[in-house]
């Protein structure tokens, strides 16, 4: 089952998809979906991201593999939804992309073992953990480089129904170029150790979301493209990328 958040005519709701179309959780009719605009599948809720968990992903940054999974944050006013545009900020020469598997939480836990996660998972869907490289260089942490307002792109759905996690494809294509391509079999921890771990020192709460790292192949982004992640079994999240305008005055 795919889960989403649609707007239509100024009205926000969630839905299942069913084929083409939704089926509002409150009672509402169906609608098309093509009628319809599919925004973030999560809105609130923390997002707990993972850096350097694919081995080759290390070795192109120059990077040493950690001991234990490294755990940083995004805001949740990064979030956008599928076919929203990520914005370049001024404040950065270089933007890049990187495509990953997402988690998403369904019910609270806490010090969980990696055999009891699947029973408290909603979901997977597919993200883009967009980082200004230079800043993320300079600062030498995650916060400012990975917080931008839109550098967090979620979506296009949440699959209920998902595969096993620990052995699935991933593909990100910028402008149908093919950029990244690789396995989670790949991950120096899988998806439900990487929960579990995370588990041990905070709750997690439904609607809570983990970025479970990036492979190998990264690389910037410049105005006008279209960037694509793709997680077999999971869906395609799309994007287009604009340059940050000019602020009001």
């Amino acid at each position: 089952m795919r889960l989403v958040r649609a707007r239509h005519a100024g009205h926000e709701f969630e839905a299942r998809l069913e084929g083409t179309l939704l089926v509002p959780t409150d009672g509402s009719p169906k609608l098309p979906l093509h009628r319809a605009e599919l925004l973030a599948p999560v809105q609130q809720g923390k997002i707990v991201c993972i850096g350097l968990n694919y081995f080759e992903h290390a070795r192109e940054l120059g990077m040493t593999v950690p001991e234990e999974p490294q755990i940083f944050f995004k805001p949740s006013s990064a979030v956008i939804g599928p076919g929203e545009s990520i914005i370049l900020p001024k404040a950065s020469s270089r933007v890049d992309f990187e495509g990953e598997l997402a988690v998403v939480i369904g019910r609270a836990c806490r010090r969980l073992r990696p055999e009891e996660v699947p029973e408290h998972v909603l979901g997977l869907c597919c993200a883009n953990d967009v980082t200004a490289r230079d800043l993320q260089r300079r600062d030498g942490l995650y916060a400012r480089a990975k917080g931008f307002d839109t550098f967090a792109p979620l979506g296009p759905w949440i699959e209920t129904a998902y595969p096993a996690p620990d052995d699935v494809a991933l593909q990100t294509r910028v402008n149908g170029n093919v950029r990244q391509k690789s396995r989670t079999r790949d991950m120096i921890w899988s998806p439900w150790q990487l929960v579990a771990f995370i588990s041990e020192c905070m709750t997690l709460l439904p609607g809570d979301v983990i970025l479970t790292g990036t492979p190998p192949g990264i690389g910037p982004l410049a105005p006008g493209d279209r960037v694509e992640v793709s997680i077999d079994g999971v869906g395609t999240l799309s994007n287009t990328v604009a340059a940050e305008t000019a602020l009001k005055q």
